[in-house]
């Protein structure tokens, strides 16, 4: 670094990305992208009317998008807002509402931007462990003494609670905001966004990366109460009013629009996570039950990092996280039965090569 650089980002770790290699075709089961194209008539949106139109800004308050968003999920315009992914709103989320007075309030095991956005926007937190099985004891959050943001299935263990439990938890957080960050919930777990309507602290997070194969449009949304939404775009709009592109905006808008083919992603995705869930587990994997479009597991041969290492050997990628309580464990995005037939017959070649291997490049949960 420069010495120019504030002295209070000393120490600072920035997050860390999932690998995105060049040079060599991979089975890429790392980042937790989906395996399918966006939906047919996202292409159709992005044709050549839509260039022509990129010498204009977008529309700084994405009206046609937002109300396309928030008719199929049976709200009102003005509570959704959209993000440069679902990364953005959340940090507005730090930065609205954390403060000495409320400190954001994440798990040890979480998704590794929470503790970035807290230090790089000078939010104190409180971390609360995960049990020794990844699971969450409610009764820690109840109340939460903060800003809560809990991802929902969790990110990386996949878990999720039921909607009672959020219920429980909104209970007994009156004054604090709660966030759900949804970005994994639409493959399996229950949604809190019915819950919006009488619970004016919730914000019910999600991504357009995942579920509606939009990864590289970089599109995420929130819904909330009005007064929430007011919050989160006097940041949006004090930071960069246009922050979502032309074509991400056509892309949001013709995605929601097909409804048929989102239902048909999620379940081939929910069918494979099965099939491979089962497959592993067969091969002596331990496997927490992730309702996300990913696996969470631990081999039982070898170390998660090693195990990591030598799929890569073999052209199969997959995350490992170095942080002691993970480190035995590995993320693997659930692709299509043809990417997971790869893994699998991969792992069977590791198994039955035996041995040891160097460790290979691990990914702190930053």
């Amino acid at each position: 670094m420069s010495e120019f650089l504030s002295r209070r980002f000393d120490g600072m770790k920035p997050y860390a990305p999932g690998e995105q290699p060049q040079g060599r075709e991979y089975v890429k089961l790392n980042t937790n992208e989906s395996p399918y194209p966006p939906a047919p008539g996202v292409i159709d949106a992005l044709g050549r009317a839509a260039a022509e139109r990129l010498n204009l800004y977008p529309d700084p308050k994405a009206r046609s998008a937002r109300a396309a968003i928030a008719a199929s999920l049976g709200v009102r315009p003005e509570n959704v807002i959209l993000g440069n992914g679902s990364d953005e709103l959340l940090a507005f989320c730090f930065q609205a509402f954390c403060d000495a007075g409320a400190p954001a309030v994440y798990h040890d095991i979480a998704y590794g931007f929470y503790k970035v956005f807290a230090r790089a926007l000078g939010a104190p937190s409180r971390v609360v462990p995960l049990e020794s099985d990844f699971g969450v004891d409610v009764d820690k959050l109840c109340p939460a003494g903060g800003t809560l943001v809990l991802a929902n299935p969790n990110a990386p263990t996949g878990l999720a609670l039921p909607i009672s439990a959020i219920e429980a938890i909104l209970r007994a957080n009156p004054r604090n905001v709660v966030v759900i960050d949804e970005a994994y919930a639409e493959f399996g777990a229950e949604s809190a966004l019915p819950l919006i309507a009488e619970h004016g602290n919730l914000i019910v997070m999600r991504t357009m990366s995942k579920s509606r194969n939009l990864a590289g449009a970089r599109l995420g949304y929130a819904v909330a109460s009005e007064p929430l939404i007011a919050d989160l775009n006097r940041m949006r709009f004090s930071f960069n009013p246009y922050n979502v592109n032309a074509l991400s905006l056509l892309a949001a808008e013709a995605s929601v629009r097909d409804e048929a083919y989102f239902r048909q992603c999620v379940g081939s995705i929910a069918k494979t996570r099965r099939f491979a869930s089962d497959a592993l587990q067969r091969r002596g994997f331990e496997l927490t039950r992730s309702l996300a479009n990913f696996l969470f597991a631990r081999p039982g041969f070898m170390g998660g990092g090693e195990y990591y290492a030598r799929l890569k050997e073999k052209g199969v990628l997959v995350r490992h996280f170095a942080d002691e309580r993970i480190s035995g464990h590995v993320r693997i995005t659930v692709g299509t039965a043809e990417q997971m037939q790869a893994l699998l017959d991969a792992t069977d070649e590791i198994i039955a090569a035996g041995g040891s291997a160097a460790a290979g490049e691990s990914i702190a949960l930053e």
